[in-house]
């Protein structure tokens, strides 16, 4: 007999569903807010919600239910104990893709998506933040999938201009969040501008268009409906549905016992300012000494990372009491040490927590005593939020620490601080139904356009190799961040073959900072694609997401205070991935795999995308234009220049077949930039294939797509004919038959390259912006279109019939 959801929350979890859980999966729509009090599941409410809707409703609501859940949290901190929570419920429902190791509690230790037993109905759970360590996850959109990372991960790549990953990939992971994904925006409180963002990125996709349901939901204790009103979302606002407490779940034993629990509350006067810095921060710790009790919790959170470590430097030495520190600018591999410890038990002499913003929501922490800076109101609400969470502690108490807001309001407005003392100073007691009711405001910095989402669509640098910047649309504020991570065995400059970092070994440092520390002698160095070298990094070539190596011998990190520039010791290294370093303009790692001749590899493709389509709806058009370009994505690979990489010097292979992938390592074409994406674009052209055709067949590596043009360092012929990445105009490709497509010889004509219309009709540029505005595609259904072939491609390319 089937189970009923109650049945299938309490497998997942040893819980009976709150009613409104409940309502969350059986609901004829989804909501588009949640607003639900701190403590009450609203992460499980999501994820066995959407889960409950995807695979055991009834098929209608199946089929309008995404196939991707994306959980965008504000901090870094959430990310991994919401993916420890999602891994834990699917394992016990038998659903988790890969291979999980838990302890005896259930709490998980590892998990690794891509391990074990390959089962398409299995869901996998793929983490991205800062450095991904699931850098594969976009080649399957055929499958369901959980994916979990912070707004500034997701929300870059729901941009086209994914931090912290191959800049080649960025229209991949485009095409996938921004279709067929349940968009789940939690804590929306602490996103700042990202909030307008996810709100104006949903107006778009409803205005543009997607393949498959693309839908938002905005979960909070705190959200109103008007925090979403921008400029694009606001003729919607009176549309959206608010899903929130009823009567069944205030009536709820557990719901009735954590609304009414008591949260005293009272100013504290450590007897001096934070001006006052160390003074200040060793008062601060000596009272938080003196009111801390044995065998239980106390959780301190300051404004700044500088005054956290103060504080727990200060702190340090009292062997009675277990001490943490929490703060953004740890590596992963030492803070998931630390937020691991906070699940430990207590000991006799209890546990000191020191902690900035990125406890403030989501993590499950039941302090006794809160003690807090004046933050703004939201942010005290989540605060609140980790004392007496379980609502059974009659002896648990907050503090509060006045902050003048014309000196100390950094990182937050002044205008924000003044409001919340004054919101502060009317209340005795903070518990869940004394703040029931509360209006918050909430005010939007920077907002992203329809124009600017088009615009972005351009993956193409400048002519100086710079990007668009679309930081103020991510976080407000002048300070971002770059991830920097140390290795050693070099001084001057790294070499060339370096490895990329893994996730555990990337730490987050303020553009400020590590601008500082360039300018104090400090060394650091940036992978540059176009040349693949491993270039000085300047103080004035800073931007957010950019990663950097530092030398581990010359210090700036320590393991129980993070970012530490002022520290001199060596730097232990962390490093857990092995390769090559990150990708250059003039790659192609994926035709360095197995011998696979042409025909062998793109019947493999043409076999995945057949696949994709039996799962993805798409119009018949566009269908077989994804067909056709199936079978013409690789012909370029006919061209000599290919071929001779293919089979090296001297021949490693039948020089009579026209061969796609090799066994060889290390090759490198004999014209500088050559890309047989272009020269299988302009055969398409050619031979009258649509422009969509030839779209979709040059961008499969995502290095040809809106503009087509010649690098600095190409080598130009010396009878003047037209170039551009290694193709010149003239080349020829040999007649060919691949998968039933049959080709004449080929002479390229480059005239598309050039601006206007040509003998061949408009140009590259033209016809390729044109595609992107047509009504029945958009910027969304043409990402999406490339991500199916690159992903077949990627696919396809280490498998041998």
């Amino acid at each position: 007999m089937p189970l009923t959801f109650s049945e299938f929350f309490q497998k997942a979890t040893d819980l009976r569903p709150y009613p409104y859980q409940e309502r969350v999966a059986t609901g004829n729509e989804l909501p588009d807010l949640l607003s639900i009090p701190t403590g009450l599941g609203k992460t499980a409410a999501v994820v066995l919600g959407w889960l409950w809707r995807r695979r055991f409703a009834e098929e209608a609501v199946k089929t309008a239910t995404p196939r991707r859940l994306v959980i965008c949290l504000p901090m870094r901190v959430l990310v991994e104990q919401t993916k420890n929570n999602a891994v834990r419920w699917l394992s016990r429902l038998d659903l988790l893709g890969g291979q999980v190791q838990m302890d005896e509690t259930g709490d998980v230790l590892a998990y690794d998506p891509w391990s074990g037993t390959d089962d398409p109905a299995r869901l996998r759970v793929h983490l991205l933040m800062g450095g991904d360590v699931d850098i594969d996850w976009d080649e399957f959109p055929e499958r369901d999938a959980v994916l979990i990372g912070t707004q500034d991960v997701l929300l870059s790549r729901a941009l086209n201009r994914g931090y912290a990953m191959s800049r080649f990939r960025w229209p991949m992971a485009f095409g996938m969040v921004n279709n067929d994904c349940l968009w789940v925006m939690d804590e929306v409180q602490l996103m700042g501008t990202g909030l307008a963002t996810t709100a104006q990125l949903q107006a778009f996709r409803d205005a543009l268009g997607t393949v498959g349901p693309c839908r938002s939901l905005w979960t909070s204790a705190t959200i109103e409906k008007d925090w979403l009103a921008t400029v694009d979302m606001a003729r919607h606002i009176d549309h959206l549905d608010t899903l929130t407490l009823a009567d069944a779940d205030i009536d709820h034993t557990a719901v009735k016992r954590l609304r009414e629990a008591s949260k005293p509350l009272e100013r504290m006067d450590p007897g001096c300012s934070p001006q006052d810095k160390k003074t200040y921060s060793k008062k601060l710790a000596a009272e938080v000494s003196r009111r801390h009790e044995p065998k239980s919790l106390t959780l301190v959170i300051v404004n700044t990372v500088d005054r956290a470590i103060q504080i727990y430097e200060a702190l340090e030495g009292q062997a009675d009491r277990d001490l943490l520190l929490l703060h953004s600018r740890f590596r992963p591999y030492e803070r998931e040490q630390q937020v691991r410890r906070l699940q430990d038990p207590l000991p006799d002499g209890g546990r000191i927590v020191i902690s900035t913003q990125v406890v403030e929501a989501g993590v499950d922490l039941d302090a006794r005593l809160l003690v807090t800076e004046l933050a703004p109101w939201a942010s005290l609400v989540q605060r609140f939020g980790r004392c007496n969470r379980r609502g059974t502690d009659d002896r648990a108490r907050v503090l509060w620490i006045d902050i003048d807001e014309d000196r100390f309001a950094p990182p937050y407005e002044a205008r924000q601080l003044t409001e919340a003392r004054e919101r502060l100073v009317q209340y005795s007691d903070v518990g869940i139904s004394r703040l029931a009711g509360e209006k918050l405001g909430f005010s939007h910095g920077n907002v992203v356009r329809r124009k600017d989402v088009l615009q972005l669509f351009d993956t193409m640098p400048d002519l100086t190799g710079n990007d668009i910047d679309i930081s103020g649309f991510i976080r407000e504020g002048v300070e971002h961040d770059v991830l920097v991570f140390w290795r050693d065995g070099f001084e001057e400059t790294p070499p060339r073959d370096m490895c990329a970092p893994s996730r555990a070994e990337l730490c987050r440092v303020p553009i400020g900072e590590i601008r500082a520390w360039l300018k104090n002698a400090g060394r650091a160095w940036h992978w540059q694609a176009l040349d693949k070298v491993w270039e000085r990094t300047r103080p004035d070539h800073l931007f957010p997401g950019l990663r950097m190596v530092l030398s581990a011998s010359g210090g700036g990190y320590d393991p129980s205070r993070g970012w530490s520039p002022s520290s001199r010791r060596a730097v232990s290294v962390v490093s857990t991935r092995r390769g090559g370093p990150a990708d250059g303009q003039n790659d192609d790692h994926h035709s360095a795999r197995n011998w696979q001749t042409l025909e062998q590899h793109t019947a493999l493709v043409v076999k995945l995308i057949d696949d994709f389509l039996k799962c993805i709806r798409l119009p018949e058009q566009q269908q077989q234009a994804l067909r056709q370009a199936t079978r013409m994505h690789d012909v370029g690979k006919a061209h000599e220049v290919f071929q001779r990489t293919m089979l090296g010097q001297p021949p490693a292979n039948d020089r009579d077949i026209l061969w796609a992938k090799t066994e060889l390592r290390n090759t490198h074409h004999s014209r500088k930039g050559f890309r047989h994406e272009l020269a299988s674009a302009i055969a398409a052209l050619q031979h009258g294939c649509s422009d969509l055709v030839a779209y979709l067949v040059a961008s499969h590596h995502g290095r040809v797509r809106l503009v087509v043009r010649s690098y600095p360092h190409e080598t130009p012929p010396d009878d003047g004919r037209r170039f551009a990445m290694g193709i010149l105009e003239g080349d020829r490709l040999p007649a060919l038959v691949v998968c039933g497509l049959s080709l004449p010889e080929t002479t390229m004509n480059l005239s598309p390259m050039e601006l206007g219309d040509g003998p061949h009709g408009p140009s590259w540029a033209a016809r390729m912006l044109a595609l992107r505005d047509q009504m029945e595609l958009g910027p969304f259904r043409l990402a999406f279109l490339e991500s199916l072939l690159r992903a077949a491609d990627h696919r396809g390319s280490g498998v041998i019939e």
